[in-house]
């Protein structure tokens, strides 16, 4: 069975040294009594229930998978999910980063985001349950009506109640201006919903007494398209106005998707038979409001693949370091061993640090977007929140897609390691690879993402915001462009910069004659892009490395080793990809449709 070890010293790393995220947040009214040894201790006791409580249960609930009783529809969990989430609530987890005024405690975005890694190390499934319900949660903070907040919000963030987002339908995958989901008003400030929808994580289990499903529909007098979206909160028991739950809705699962990963999660198909909804924010707004939680849930399955890319790279380097099997050919390593562990051969070492070079990059990307999102939130400068705001979207689509595309290429290079065992069920890097490869597809998939960072959030503006992030950039080259030990990093770092600013500028202007332009080059760009932010957090914190490199700790010896991996291994990638995008739109359109 894997083994899993919360990274504290490395986030401490990012949080404290790289990133001196409590002087950061003790500018925000909101955060102003943060402080060091409470972060610690927060993620020192989430490691120990990530590691002791859900690692343990990951394994067999993926080879269990969850369970419909067709005659009720009810879903249950596998063994030990539903213990396990009573210890989540009973440790008021779920109240992590709440608004207080609901019953939350406060704390920063950062700090959840470094729990939900170690949770989604340990084990994806059973923390989209809690995942999808901070979402809702979300959703419902920033779009609810006093009254819905004082109903739903307390129960979310205690985690007594969960919730779900019901976006797709059969014939919609991520066109949501396709869904036909009816809601007819009653008259009484509620609606009844009829329709159907796919693909609902956690969208039905036994872990809670009433799940909360934020639902898009349209109204009767709808205007066609996505200007006709609305949404709605639709619990699996209604909600009496005293917060006591009253009798079940005809909203109910009808059949569980079988699919390649995430066996633990139930992933279920919803039917609402006249189901009672009330309608949240204004009618036709309704994806404004989910956005909230898509963006959220953008964010969290980038975490998701930077919770399996670190597992996957602990266990594979321990399988490494254990395993025997011939000789390095420069001659024994292990001489008093009939074979050389394989960590000796220059390609196993490749492996280890592409997935470690990526967890670590990740990581520190992570953290940062996640600081930036607690200034949008919490900064009572309104200048300061609105940049702050603009970079979090800028970066979404980066960490959603270049960290989960990262993520599949580490756990499929960690899998490689194990060799034959790799592919074996107890040894859990199959499921690791199993559940990384679904990341890259839902929340909307790494090409949808694509087109997002370079269609809205880059030509839409003419590059404004990434010009703004590319000047910080700009400004960390030229501090450290005198400092002649950081020259293997600048120089780099400052390259890729101005490759990106050409790429962008060849690409809108042949958008400009034709936007199908956009859709040819968008991947690869963004893949190039999320190169260039990982080389700006490799290059910042090679440069802490290289100032504790003679403290004698050797965790400053390693990131120094892996950041000069990456820049010498994996930042080339860079090149091919700058030319594959800039081949254009020809290469791919002008074989008639025919002859495919």
């Amino acid at each position: 069975m894997p083994q899993y070890n919360p990274p504290l010293r490395d986030m401490k790393f990012v949080l404290h040294e790289l990133l001196h995220a409590v002087d950061e947040l003790k500018l925000l009214p909101a955060h102003a009594e943060v402080d060091e040894d409470t972060i610690n201790a927060v993620l020192e006791e989430g490691g120990k229930f990530a590691a002791e409580v859900l690692a343990p249960i990951n394994l067999s609930g993926d080879q269990e998978g969850c369970t419909l009783d067709k005659s009720t529809h009810e879903v249950k969990a596998p063994k030990g999910f539903k213990e396990a989430y009573a210890q989540y609530v009973e440790g008021g987890w779920p109240a992590l980063s709440c608004d207080p005024e609901y019953g939350g405690q406060g704390l920063p975005v950062l700090v959840n985001q470094f729990m939900y890694e170690m949770m989604n190390s340990a084990n994806q499934a059973w923390t989209m349950y809690p995942g999808l319900s901070h979402g809702a949660y979300e959703a419902l903070h920033a779009h609810g009506t006093p009254e819905q907040k004082a109903l739903y919000l307390p129960k979310l963030t205690s985690g007594v109640w969960t919730g779900t987002m019901c976006l797709t339908e059969p014939h919609c995958g991520t066109d949501l201006g396709l869904l036909r989901s009816k809601a007819e008003p009653q008259g009484d400030g509620t609606y009844k919903i009829t329709g159907q929808k796919i693909f609902i994580s956690a969208g039905e289990h036994d872990l809670a007494e009433n799940i909360v499903h934020l639902v898009l529909a349209r109204l009767p007098d709808a205007p066609a398209g996505s200007k006709g979206i609305s949404l709605f909160i639709v619990p699996k028991f209604k909600v009496n106005a005293d917060g006591s739950l009253g009798e079940r809705n005809p909203v109910y699962c009808g059949g569980l998707e079988h699919k390649m990963g995430i066996h633990g999660n139930a992933t279920a198909q919803i039917v609402l038979d006249g189901a009672v909804g009330t309608l949240v924010g204004q009618p036709n707004k309704g994806l404004q409001a989910m956005f909230v939680m898509m963006n959220a849930a953008r964010l969290g399955v980038g975490n998701q693949s930077l919770g399996l890319t670190e597992v996957a790279y602990q266990n594979a380097v321990a399988y490494a370091k254990d395993r025997i099997q011939m000789r390095a050919l420069s001659g024994p390593k292990a001489p008093d061993k009939p074979a050389d562990p394989i960590i000796v051969h220059p390609d196993v070492r490749k492996m280890l640090l592409t997935a470690r070079a990526y967890a670590e990059g990740g990581r520190a990307l992570s953290a940062y977007v996640a600081l930036q999102l607690d200034k949008a939130l919490s900064s009572d400068d309104a200048d300061e929140a609105k940049a702050c705001e603009d970079e979090v979207a800028l970066l979404t689509p980066i960490i959603k897609a270049f960290i989960t595309d990262n993520g599949w290429i580490a756990t499929s290079h960690c899998m490689q390691v194990f060799g034959g065992h790799g592919y074996i069920h107890e040894w859990g890097m199959e499921q690791f690879v199993r559940d990384a490869r679904i990341n890259m597809i839902y929340e909307g998939t790494n090409t949808v993402q694509s087109l997002d960072l370079l269609g809205r959030k880059i030509l839409a503006n003419n590059g404004a915001t990434l010009k703004k992030f590319g000047k910080k950039i700009a400004e960390f080259v030229e501090e450290e462009g005198v400092n002649e030990a950081m020259q293997e990093f600048i120089n780099p770092l400052a390259d890729i910069g101005d490759k990106v600013t050409k790429l962008t500028t060849e690409i809108g202007m042949k958008a400009f004659q034709n936007p199908d332009e956009v859709g040819a080059a968008a991947v690869d760009y963004l893949r190039v892009v999320g190169h260039l932010c990982f080389a700006y957090m490799w290059a910042r914190m090679a440069k802490l490395a290289l100032e504790k490199k003679d403290s004698g700790d050797p965790f400053y010896t390693a990131k120094l080793a892996t950041a000069r991996f990456y820049f010498a291994k994996l930042l080339p990638e860079t090149a091919s990809l700058i030319r594959t995008a800039r081949a254009g739109l020809n290469p791919l359109m002008e074989m008639d449709e025919a002859l495919f």
